[in-house]
């Protein structure tokens, strides 16, 4: 009986932290939350873009995640090799010509296919602005703005 009655001890005072620090901490934060100060030169935190900014958004995930979930007007560019490249540089190129800053985004703040997908829209050599989205579309998603 002595290993149940440590397991129970244990149990309990687990439970009195876990409900002590909700008390004073509240429940936990499950938003994206984006800190402009660690940013690096081509991020940019969603909040800081404003509202009416004119923007072309790329999203650097997958066709099927694109089509299930981007952001509305998006344009799809991703590194899939079943996927034409050159479509999506002739898709970017035109789209740039009526909005000179893009922002890319994929799954979330650890994917590195948004920063390979800026690289290459910026070697277009177009003139345009060129970030990439701290936080992906889990920044968007917690924002409201991507298809459900």
């Amino acid at each position: 009986m002595k290993p149940i009655a440590q397991l129970a001890a244990i149990l309990a005072l687990a439970l009195a932290a876990a409900g002590t620090t909700y008390w004073f901490k509240g429940p936990p934060v499950r938003r994206y939350q984006c800190d402009p100060a660690t940013l690096k030169a081509d991020e940019v935190c969603l909040a800081q873009i404003p509202p009416t900014a004119k923007i072309l958004w790329v999203d650097a995930r997958s066709r099927a995640e694109w089509r299930k979930s981007g952001l509305p007007g998006s344009a799809l560019w991703n590194l899939d090799p079943g996927e034409d490249m050159q479509a999506f540089e002739a898709d970017i190129a035109a789209r740039i010509i009526d909005t000179p800053r893009v922002i890319v985004y994929c799954g979330d703040e650890n994917c590195g296919l948004s920063r390979q997908i800026a690289a290459r829209i910026r070697q277009l050599q177009l003139g345009a602005e060129v970030s990439v989205l701290r936080g992906g579309w889990r920044a968007l998603n917690d924002a409201g703005l991507t298809r459900r």
